[in-house]
């Protein structure tokens, strides 16, 4: 096996611990603040993939969108919800097993599919090919959000900015 093979399969593998043990601290972090962190964990394991895979649109999609934005606005609520950060309060929940049911029940489905469905393996010239779909969609995809789309995009962020600097004024403190 080449050098470069090995290279890329332990980078895998600890991309595969970081992402599944990343979602498994989500789920058994006993602290909310702790399971956002987790999330975040996550989701760089994610980003990993989408770099080993050469989909650097993707992982640059990930890393803005899934771990700078949407992460970062649940770490911020978790922050300005004083009620979850408080030491005090119990943050478990009694009704852990039927998640638990639920999330086994799901494997077993997706065991099983994966297991009994043949899957199609494109040739390696395909995935060679220049123009390819994917690049003409991803081209489609850049136009569009610089052409007849970038006032929508721009408006839809200046809303949610408007909304996290709103959510950050009601949640000070009023001072008396």
């Amino acid at each position: 096996m080449p050098v470069d093979q090995i290279v890329k399969t332990v980078v895998f593998v600890i991309f595969t611990v970081m992402t599944l043990g990343g979602g498994l601290g989500v789920v058994v972090s006993p602290r909310i603040f702790h399971s956002a962190l987790f999330l975040v964990l996550s989701f760089a394991g994610v980003v990993g993939y989408y770099v080993l895979l050469d989909a650097g649109f993707l992982a640059a999609v990930q890393l803005l969108i899934y771990i700078g934005a949407i992460a970062i606005l649940i770490l911020f609520a978790i922050m300005l919800s004083r009620g979850l950060m408080a030491e005090r309060q119990s943050q478990s929940n009694q009704q852990w097993w039927i998640a638990a049911l639920v999330a086994l029940l799901i494997f077993v489905v997706l065991a099983a599919v994966l297991w009994r469905v043949d899957w199609p393996v494109a040739s390696q010239q395909a995935l060679a090919s220049p123009s390819n779909a994917i690049s003409q969609e991803g081209s489609q995809l850049g136009r569009d959000l610089l052409g007849p789309y970038v006032i929508p995009f721009e408006v839809a962020s200046v809303l949610l900015l408007v909304a996290l600097i709103g959510a950050v004024i009601l949640a000070r403190e009023t001072e008396s």
